[in-house]
């Protein structure tokens, strides 16, 4: 299909006039046309499409329509049927009240050709310079940002399930590939074991009966990779995307094959971490993970918006991630996303998860970014108790190298050398007999021994840190972290408006091209209630939490 150049329309007369009389006052989506235009236009997204064949349904109404759909968390079905018969929906799309409408498929194509194109980002992108074209965008130097779980579009297995479904999954896959071969290959009794869904409840209760089962469906496996990685057998095979998850997950499940051929199940020590461990068969990118009280399987997103007091709470940008990545590793790519679009704040606030000494250093020398959040507090048992002498009581003197502790001495040693993940680090040692002598001792170290010794980072994320813990104890700065607090409305509009919380596709990549949607969905929500004037609601408190006296 390929896209003939041409203007957005008007909005046929006949639509036109339909719409003003069964919305008097408007609605959402007419509002949103009024004020931004067709947002969209197909020159945008001509570089996915090829330059010959037949007439593609325009992008910019597909791109309108992907929106709108997770406006109101419909399915592409839904949202089909929606162009067809909402008079609003063809108010915005410019078309005739008699327009056919288009084959629900077609969005299912489309978001195919973004992600080939690589043009997910372009969605948000394009929206908030129309945002800024029009005004309503006007400041954004205070943003906030947070996190949030996303399930997976899978089921939850258990070990046992994961080694049927892979195996089942294999087996479908060389049943459409290489049907011939399969014949060959397969054994009877494998069409009772994986002719249908692995379930729980279909499966033995005893532990011994399942451990049993499972070494069976290990020997399956094992049998079947072994007719695969045969020289006799087509090299392509070894190449089709099951096969390989196949043999991905009898690796991280089993042993080494013994010399007779048995096989034998890993023991839960020796299981490979959450951050490669694949789960299910039918979307390897979803891991576990657990925080908090929240264990899932699945991916995270990332939501940054704008909290400045005279603008909307716009979005600024989605970082969908693997789940087992932390919040402090998304920090650098959500800056450079910022950069990228010239929406860099000038303070950004996150929650504890995301600042580290490096983080408070990189991003103000390098996106000129003060990052807005608490850091973790000296681990030192000292502060833990509240007593002693923990590292803000020692003086640094970082030209000469040598640091001064609370009764005056010096050290002795200063060795700057890396920690166990690579990191810079600096140990620092005084001096064993002044130590073991001095008469504020056990305020300092619990060890009988060994002299005090300090672990210190480089020179300007060690002052950071430092600054920042004392920072975070006064009045003033606890008073702006409070507007951190805001984004969580934010995810919870996106569950409940949107479905947030839980993926409509396989995929990291299909997982962040929803995220978009659903962000440009939010921002157009966000937008009409700027225009009609509707308040931001309240924070909710019970009954009982309403009698508490100011200031108590």
């Amino acid at each position: 299909m390929l896209i003939h150049p041409q203007n957005i329309p008007d909005i046929p007369q006949q639509t036109v006039e339909v719409a003003r009389a069964s919305f008097p006052k408007g609605n959402i989506y007419m509002n949103i046309r009024d004020s931004l235009g067709s947002i969209f236009d197909s020159e945008a997204f001509a570089d996915l499409f090829p330059q010959k064949g037949q007439p593609a349904y325009a992008p910019w109404r597909l791109a309108l329509v992907c929106i709108m759909q997770f406006m109101e968390n419909l399915s592409d079905r839904q949202a089909a049927d929606a162009v067809r018969g909402h008079i609003d929906w063809k108010y915005v799309l410019s078309l005739p009240l008699t327009d056919p409408g288009f084959d629900y498929s077609i969005l299912s194509e489309f978001r195919t050709r973004l992600l080939a194109g690589g043009a997910e980002q372009k969605l948000l992108d394009i929206l908030l310079h129309r945002l800024r074209e029009s005004g309503t965008l006007k400041t954004h130097q205070r943003q906030r940002t947070d996190s949030t779980h996303v399930l997976a579009a899978i089921r939850t297995l258990n070990r046992l399930e994961t080694l049927g479904e892979g195996m089942r999954f294999a087996l479908d896959s060389l049943a459409v590939a290489a049907p011939e071969w399969l014949t060959i290959n397969i054994q009877p009794d494998w069409f009772d074991r994986y002719g249908r869904r692995v379930e729980n409840y279909r499966l033995p209760k005893l532990d011994s009966e399942r451990e049993a089962l499972g070494s069976t469906i290990g020997a399956d496996g094992l049998a079947l990779l072994d007719a695969i990685y045969d020289p006799a057998a087509p090299q392509w095979l070894r190449q089709i995307p099951a096969v390989e998850i196949l043999r991905q997950i009898w690796v991280q499940q089993f042993y080494t094959p013994e010399l007779d051929g048995s096989i034998k199940w890993r023991s839960v020590k020796d299981m490979p971490p959450s951050t490669i461990a694949i789960h299910s068969p039918h979307d390897v990118e979803a891991h576990y993970s657990s925080k908090r009280s929240v264990d899932w399987v699945g991916y995270k997103v990332h939501m940054t918006e704008i909290c400045d007091e005279d603008s909307p709470r716009f979005i600024t940008n989605v970082h969908t991630t693997l789940s087992t990545i932390t919040d402090e590793q998304a920090i650098e790519p959500i800056h450079e996303s910022l950069e990228e679009k010239l929406l860099l704040p000038k303070e950004h606030l996150v929650d504890c998860g995301y600042p580290t000494s490096e983080n408070l250093v990189s991003s103000k020398t390098k996106y000129d970014v003060e990052i807005i959040g608490p850091v973790r507090l000296d681990p030192s048992w000292q502060t833990k108790a509240q007593l002693g002498f923990d590292s803000s009581n020692f003086q640094i003197d970082w030209d000469h190298e040598k640091v001064t502790c609370p009764q005056g001495h010096q050290s002795t040693k200063w060795l700057a050398g890396h920690d166990i993940s690579g990191k810079p680090l600096i140990r620092v040692r005084f001096n064993g007999s002044i130590c073991r002598a001095c008469p504020v001792r056990s305020s300092c170290t619990k060890s009988k021994t060994e002299p005090r010794e300090l672990s210190l980072l480089p020179k300007e994320q060690q002052i950071a840190l430092q600054a920042r813990r004392q920072e975070q104890q006064t009045p003033e700065w606890k008073a702006t972290y409070t507007q951190r607090a805001g984004i969580e409305s934010t995810h919870s509009q996106g569950l409940r408006r949107s479905g947030l919380r839980r993926s409509r596709y396989i995929g990291l990549k299909k997982t962040h091209l929803m995220h978009v949607f659903i962000a440009c969905a939010l921002n157009l929500v966000r937008l009409d209630a700027w225009l009609v004037g509707i308040p931001l609601a309240q924070t909710r408190s019970s009954h009982f939490k309403q009698l508490q006296p100011q200031g108590a």
